[in-house]
């Protein structure tokens, strides 16, 4: 988030908007937090039940889709870390998004509608099965039902066992957190198996 203000700062554009939506169970008194923290003067939102991931149907998070002017997505299903990173990083996305919020329709980076819809995962049956489990889940938790929330949470993992969205968001509630051991285990696993965790991205990598 530090890296991302710096940009909405540093672009001062009143038509650049960025929003950016924490994706976590444990709502508001989790997420508020780091939100008051980070100090960050975009707009910030709480997504307790993944609604953005399910919309978009992103493979991980932090991703993002770039919308423009016309409500038209121009890239979508991108890891959006701005700078170098072990789980992902790179140097060329945070440049990319500058030349679009600074050239729009003309920059390079924007994709076609063609290349877009293409990039757009469509969610097989057991996937959209999946995400009314977690959901069901994320409310009997809220109501205080445990023994319940596991069992659709569960469910949902066994629908969809290779959602990244659902690993992180249950180790977030161990004590190693959402980028601890068995997150780095994942990526390992992934590589080896030649399964992306990030959509590759569509840019040159320095």
């Amino acid at each position: 988030m530090p890296v991302w203000q710096r940009i909405y700062e540093e672009l001062n554009d009143p038509d650049f908007v960025i929003i950016s939506a924490a994706q976590d169970t444990g709502g508001e008194a989790v997420v508020g937090p780091i939100f008051d923290a980070a100090n960050t003067t975009y707009t910030q939102i709480v997504d307790v039940d993944h609604t953005i991931s399910t919309v978009f149907n992103f493979l991980n998070v932090p991703s993002a889709a770039w919308v423009d002017e016309t409500g038209r997505i121009v890239r979508i299903d991108e890891g959006t870390y701005a700078k170098i990173h072990p789980f992902g990083g790179n140097d060329v996305y945070a440049p990319a998004l500058i030349d679009w919020v600074k050239n729009g329709a003309e920059s390079e980076y924007v994709q076609s509608t063609a290349t877009v819809t293409k990039n757009i995962r469509e969610p097989s049956f057991e996937e959209r099965q999946a995400e009314a489990a977690f959901r069901l889940g994320n409310f009997f938790r809220e109501n205080g039902h445990a023994e319940k929330a596991e069992h659709y949470w569960e469910q949902a993992r066994t629908l969809n066992p290779d959602s990244v969205n659902y690993i992180r968001q249950n180790l977030t509630l161990s004590e190693e957190g959402s980028a601890g051991e068995t997150f780095r285990g994942m990526m390992a696993s992934y590589i080896e198996e030649g399964k992306h965790y990030y959509r590759p991205l569509d840019l040159d990598e320095k």
